[in-house]
């Protein structure tokens, strides 16, 4: 809705602008040019409105299959598409957040060891080796939300909170909460392991903005670089 009326605004403004007496002033009827040009302006302002309602509020998304996804701006667009499902609103808002925050937490990691190493040092590049198979694993576990996404049911979620499905034996009710509920435990698991990350980096931070000097051998040695290696091998093993 934001961008609609946004879009009928700047329509609004070219045509006061080019109508208006006060500014350009195109008045139809007055020549053969002026007629040809206002006349212009108003198709061509129905068609931009015409077809950015068509397009912002009743054209469907193009969902780009999960495993295609490769931009950060694809991973938020595709997540935005859930953000008003009811029942995990708040899941899909913290994914968002979240990697909002690993936009700028890697933004900051490269900056801070250009500050402190020269591109070509070992340190440098075992610091961001190791931050890169961080953001992977992150987006990892995005990767996973929007699979679980995608055979998430919302009708048949909002039968079961609302307890709509009364032609059915309470047990089975109680078996379709436990699937649905699975659903949701994921998609948390998922966020926790990522909370957890962006924690990790945070130290990580911590540790090479106190660092004096090192040497290649000792990054090694850091605790928040150990557990980061750590979190990296044992997501190898799953996979």
């Amino acid at each position: 809705m934001i961008k609609l009326i946004g879009l009928m605004l700047i329509v609004a403004v070219v045509n006061i602008l080019v109508l208006s007496p006060g500014f350009i002033g195109v008045r139809i009827g007055t020549s053969a040019l002026s007629t040809a040009t206002g006349v212009t302006l108003l198709f061509a302002s129905a068609w931009v409105l015409v077809y950015g309602i068509y397009h912002l509020l009743f054209k469907k998304p193009v969902m780009i299959p999960v495993k295609e996804i490769k931009t950060y701006e694809e991973y938020v667009e595709n997540l935005s598409q859930y953000r008003h499902v009811k029942g995990i609103e708040s899941d899909i808002s913290l994914a968002l957040e979240q990697m909002e925050r690993m936009q700028k937490r890697k933004s900051t990691l490269i900056h801070v060891l250009k500050q402190r190493f020269e591109e070509t040092e070992m340190s440098f590049k075992k610091f961001a080796s190791v931050s890169q198979e961080v953001e992977n694993l992150f987006y990892l576990n995005i990767r996973n939300i929007l699979n679980i996404l995608l055979v998430f049911d919302e009708s048949e979620f909002n039968k079961i909170i609302n307890r709509k499905s009364s032609g059915f034996s309470t047990e089975l009710l109680q078996k379709k909460a436990n699937v649905y509920h699975d659903y949701l435990s994921s998609m948390k698991s998922s966020l926790s392991n990522n909370e957890e990350i962006l924690l990790k980096l945070d130290r990580l931070l911590l540790e090479i903005s106190s660092l004096d000097n090192i040497e290649p051998g000792d990054i090694e040695q850091l605790s928040c670089m150990q557990e980061l290696d750590a979190l990296i091998k044992q997501t190898k093993y799953y996979k």
